[in-house]
């Protein structure tokens, strides 16, 4: 077996659940579908010291390779070890934690259910990264890609790259309206009004005629405050809107319905 597919069995022992195979890089493919659960891989500074009663994830170096190995208890040993990379004498390169983003929410569903509709108030895109937001009553989503005329269409975006959610996020007007946030400054492509996005993480919901699927929250970061203002790290945590890709495209207007899909 490779790497690759002992670490997706390393990760389905630890969460006793299906892991889907990657259809892309590994691990920003394990950290977007971990981070869509409240979950994330966490780098251990120093694994082959690493003393932790519970489940982490070894990379062991053998002669054959590398190879993934569940590792428990204090001191810790192999609990899942496929190749018997450990048990040969390989040693322990790195390592990866297994850990809630928020320790208080649940893995399924953290984010709640409650889907109730809303509508578009504002589209809003910038052609570069970095460039301000303009507010424009139409665009042309493109599934798989964006909005056109927005920076991430093209790849443009900071956070551009291979993985889910990066083609499309969404902000709901009372959060920003509620931090005296321009909605410009909050630097997502859709604002809403009267539907709790959070919800739509892991489903399917519309706007208009274009279908979409939640991927994760956008949460705000320092680079969002180093382009809007400081001190929105703390009254955005869990209300920094959606992020979502699109799955058929179509025309967004103003006052389009957004909604959780049947």
């Amino acid at each position: 077996m490779s790497f690759d597919a002992e670490l997706r069995e390393c990760l389905e022992v630890v969460l006793d659940t299906p892991v889907p195979e990657p259809d892309y890089d590994t691990f920003p493919f394990f950290k977007q579908w971990l981070g869509e659960r409240n979950l994330g891989l966490v780098p251990i500074a120093n694994a082959r010291e690493f003393d932790w009663p519970g489940y982490w994830v070894a990379r062991v170096r053998a002669e054959d390779g590398d190879h993934a190995v569940v590792m428990f208890g204090s001191p810790s040993g192999p609990l899942h070890d496929p190749a018997a990379a450990f048990a040969k004498g390989g040693t322990i390169e790195e390592g990866w934690l297994l850990a809630r983003l928020d320790v208080r929410l649940p893995i399924e569903e953290p984010y709640g259910h409650e889907r109730r509709a809303g509508s578009v108030v504002a589209i809003l895109t910038a052609p570069d990264a970095e460039s301000p937001l303009a507010r424009v009553d139409e665009a042309e989503a493109v599934a798989g890609r964006g909005l056109e005329g927005d920076r991430y269409y093209d790849g443009r975006g900071t956070f551009s790259g291979p993985g889910r959610g990066y083609q499309l996020t969404l902000v709901e007007a009372e959060v920003l309206d509620s931090v005296d946030l321009p909605w410009e400054q909050a630097r997502r492509n859709i604002v809403t009004r009267g539907i709790a996005l959070n919800g739509l993480v892991g489903h399917r919901f519309t706007i208009g005629a274009v279908e979409c699927i939640g991927r994760r929250l956008a949460e705000p970061c320092a680079h969002l405050e180093k382009l809007s203002r400081p001190g929105l790290l703390r009254p955005l945590v869990h209300r920094g809107g959606l992020r979502a890709d699109i799955v058929a495209g179509g025309r967004i207007t103003l006052g389009d319905a957004v909604a959780a899909a049947e």
